[in-house]
Formats: C-alpha cells, structure tokens, sequence
C-alpha cells in the first residue's frame, strides 16, 4: 500500500473537497508518490487520513478517471494508469476566473487579428515582412532552447498588427500587451512534468504561426484571415473545454 503524505482538506462543501482530495492525489502523482500501475489506498484508508466521507473519496476518484489518470478494477481498488494520455495542462479550480478572461479576450483577438493578418497580407511592405519573419525565428528559437517564449509570441502579433499600417491596430495590440498570450495568465503545468510533451505540442502551436506568416508573405489575404482565425479559434474552444470541465485542458494559445 502507498503511504502518501497526510494532508488536511479545507472543511467546505462536499463538492470543494472533493475537487481538494482529487488536487491531492494530482499532486502525488505528479510528485511520483504514486507510480504508473500503483495501487490507490483504499476508500477507508483515504476516508481516515484526509478526514473526508465515502461519497468525496468517490467523486474525487470519479474525476481522475475522468482525466484518464487511474483506473478502477471491480472489487480489487484503483490504480494508476500505465500510459497517461497526453493531456498536457491542468487548470486548477481557482484558475477558472482567469480562463473566463482568457476566453473573453480570444474572443476580441479573432474579429481583430484576422482582419490584422489580412491587411498585413495585403499593405505589408518587404521591410514589415523581413520583421515578422524576424519575430517568427526568435518565437521559433525561443522554443526549440525552451525558453519562455511569451515576449517572442506577442511581437509576432505585434509586427502583423504594425503590418497593417494603420496605427489603430498596432497601437490596440500593443495597448493590450503580453496579456493577449494567455500561458502566463493562468496556472498552467506540464503533467507529470513532461516536458518532451510541451515541446511538441509547442512546435504544433508554432507550425499554425508559420502558415499565418506563409499567407501573409503570399499576399493572400484570405488565407491569412483564415490562418490567423483558425489559431485564436483553436485557443479559445480549449479554453472553453477547461472552463465547462472545471479541471481539464489540452491546451493552450
């Protein structure tokens, strides 16, 4: 039997301390406490050492085998899976005001910037491409050393929006800042810490900035339009899954 740490649950409603007990013992897989094909303690044992009744012990197990982090064998216990699915972020209930936010604001960015990339598409001159292009290489470098690419992320936008040449999108964009990235907004964290994971979904999210750039450098505006409203409407659907889940992402913007 795994012996985990004891932890002391807030005394809230059942539901809030269900949602607590499943935080734990995230915690305690993540921490390697409990292994890929251990057992779980069993309902009384978690009963007795986080002081919580049968029916939250349940809905806390519940929710991770939801999230495809245990499994449950009828009349032996629950165990951890041996091959996590790649869910790669967690959005903690306290989170959720700011993934509210996010959304609200991905909803803006896709009216504003796919209009952005289809006139930079059109009005860019070789000087302002040169520049997306630069803003592009160090968001690329910045991931392939894994490096925190907010800043690179936001003056890829940035330089789309100056591409337009009417200074009201540049200067909106530039007005809202790094916060149109989203990553650092919320508590975010690479399950099980695997960061081979991150890196590729990281260079996935990249290749929808290189189309984005493809297009413009094309002079296809459509194509930018839809590129650029393709990536902010991916972002925002998995932001809006983690919002009605209450817990769960794939990803991010």
């Amino acid at each position: 039997m795994t012996k985990l740490i004891r932890s002391t649950l807030a005394r809230r409603r059942p539901a809030s301390l269900a949602v607590q007990l499943a935080t734990a013992l995230r915690k305690a897989l993540e921490a390697r406490e409990l292994k890929p094909g251990d057992r779980l303690p069993s309902e009384a044992e978690l009963m007795q050492t986080y002081g919580v009744s049968r029916a939250v012990v349940r809905e806390a197990i519940s929710s991770l085998k939801a999230e495809n982090l245990v499994e449950t064998r009828q009349g032996v216990g629950a165990f951890v899976v041996q091959n996590v699915a790649p869910i790669l972020f967690r959005v903690g209930q306290e989170d959720l005001g700011a993934v509210r936010e996010i959304i609200d604001l991905l909803e803006l960015r896709i009216s504003l910037e796919g209009e952005t990339a289809a006139l930079a598409a059109e009005r860019r001159t070789d000087e302002q491409l040169a520049r997306i292009r630069q803003a592009l290489d160090e968001l690329t470098r910045c991931i392939d050393a894994g490096e925190d690419h907010v800043e690179a992320d936001f003056g890829f936008h940035l330089e789309i929006a100056r591409a337009t040449n009417n200074h009201y999108f540049s200067e909106l964009i530039a007005y809202l800042g790094a916060r149109i990235i989203p990553r650092p907004s919320i508590k975010i964290k690479a399950l099980r810490q695997d960061q081979d994971m991150m890196n590729l979904y990281l260079r996935r999210i990249n290749r929808e900035h290189v189309a984005i750039f493809d297009a413009i450098a094309g002079g296809k505006a459509d194509r930018a339009r839809t590129a650029m409203r393709a990536h902010l409407i991916k972002s925002k659907e998995r932001f809006e899954d983690a919002y009605d889940d209450a817990g769960i992402i794939e990803g991010a913007g």
